[in-house]
């Protein structure tokens, strides 16, 4: 079955206005969304709060979720089966920096960029890794994601960031990931509803509120860091325990 076009979707956002209890938190009261999706800690919520301040237009999405309708949920055509790597290995050639503030404002203008170029198919965009948790000290590449409705349908989402000045890196079953020519912007693409846009935000969400697992992940990256990678994906697949035992903690801590 053909999908229907953008003006068969409709988008809302359940929570958008309404009361928000005084329980919430003051980045929720600050930007009137009565379900927000992480507290932060008291020492780094004000700085966060203050550049989200800045850029009000839009700032709905970054705490609601947008719930799009389509009538088929059949992708367009079935997805690719194989890794492709554009430009093959590329050696790990930046260094850890201070959290710097000015990653929010990056991730605020590509959001807007994506925004204007994908309209509704993109249904969800966040600020993700690193750069995303005050105070974290990280690599200075803003990563983002985004959700679409059908992954397979590039010609909605993959042509038009090419056209905007994007450059493809990565495709693979389900995902596929742009970046800036710059390489300071790495944009990861995902359907609907993946476990994979979830397990990001809960890796995120937990970072910024628990100051502890904050600590243990800059200081493992630190330790990493003092070696030589000549492939970034051997150093990403090195944090891996790390990262999982994080994430086993954050699932614990949901559920309370």
């Amino acid at each position: 079955m053909e999908p229907s076009s953008h003006s068969d979707r409709s988008c809302f956002c359940p929570q958008r206005f309404g009361p928000v209890p005084a329980d919430r938190g003051p980045a929720a009261r600050l930007l009137g969304c009565s379900r927000p999706t992480f507290t932060l800690d008291a020492a780094v919520a004000s700085s966060y709060i203050e550049l989200l301040r800045a850029d009000r237009l839009g700032h709905q999405e970054a705490w609601c979720k947008n719930v799009h309708v389509n009538d088929s949920d059949s992708p367009r055509r079935p997805d690719v089966t194989t890794v492709q790597i554009v430009g093959g290995a590329e050696p790990l050639s930046v260094t850890i920096h201070p959290y710097d503030d000015g990653w929010v404002g990056i991730f605020l203008e590509h959001r807007r960029t994506i925004r204007n170029v994908l309209g509704d198919f993109a249904i969800q965009i966040e600020h993700i890794g690193s750069t995303s948790v005050p105070g974290l000290a990280a690599k200075p590449i803003v990563d983002i994601v985004v959700a679409v409705p059908d992954i397979t349908a590039e010609e909605d989402y993959l042509d038009p960031l090419l056209a905007a000045g994007f450059e493809l890196r990565v495709r693979e079953p389900g995902h596929r990931l742009v970046r800036t020519p710059t390489r300071d912007v790495h944009v990861h693409l995902y359907e609907q509803g993946a476990p994979a846009v979830d397990e990001y935000l809960l890796f995120r969400d937990h970072l910024r509120s628990d100051a502890d697992d904050r600590s243990l992940y800059e200081n493992t990256k630190r330790a990493l860091l003092n070696q030589r990678w000549d492939d970034m994906n051997d150093y990403a697949d090195a944090k891996t325990d790390v990262v999982l035992a994080i994430k086993e903690r954050a699932r614990a801590a949901r559920e309370i």
